[in-house]
């Protein structure tokens, strides 16, 4: 059996257990390169590179957003959403303590903690997207109905264009 030449992460594994067919990226990390760095990179649109957000409530209790990488996410609108008086970012500590990846390179899929994931409604009118694959440079490339298929998605509309 030969080895993949992609590192083979929690996320990789989940999407394989589900039988999702992705197309995986390495490209040379840059710390603070963010979205840019990667959609300059693969000479994709930001809007189909995801970023995937660990945040919290008032009460610390954590939780995943998912947004497209042009985009910042209103968390006064996130916050009326979800029911709660505020949300915010969750420190980088708490952030890899919940999902076990590395800040740079957090997956949704294959977390430490399962978190509730709630994802910017529009990313499901792409039809291919490209999101961390849970190491830093490293994205895989999958369809969008295929990350409802991976994950319990709940659709926001918290998308502010930058």
């Amino acid at each position: 059996m030969t080895r993949p030449d992609y590192p083979v992460t929690p996320a990789v594994r989940v999407l394989r257990e589900k039988k999702i067919d992705f197309t995986p990226h390495l490209y040379p990390f840059v710390d603070h390169g963010g979205t840019h760095h990667v959609a300059e990179h693969f000479l994709v649109p930001e809007h189909r590179v995801i970023k995937t957000l660990i945040m919290q409530d008032e009460n610390r209790k954590a939780f995943i957003v998912l947004m497209h990488g042009d985009c910042e996410v209103s968390t006064k609108q996130l916050a009326r959403e979800l029911g709660v008086k505020h949300v915010d970012p969750c420190d980088e500590r708490d952030a890899q303590r919940y999902t076990g990846y590395m800040v740079g390179g957090i997956s949704p899929l294959g977390t430490r903690v399962r978190l509730p994931v709630h994802a910017e409604g529009s990313i499901f009118e792409l039809e291919r997207i490209f999101i961390n694959g849970g190491k830093r440079g490293f994205m895989v490339e999958i369809r969008s109905a295929d990350l409802e298929r991976a994950l319990a998605v709940t659709k926001v509309n918290v998308a502010i264009r930058e």
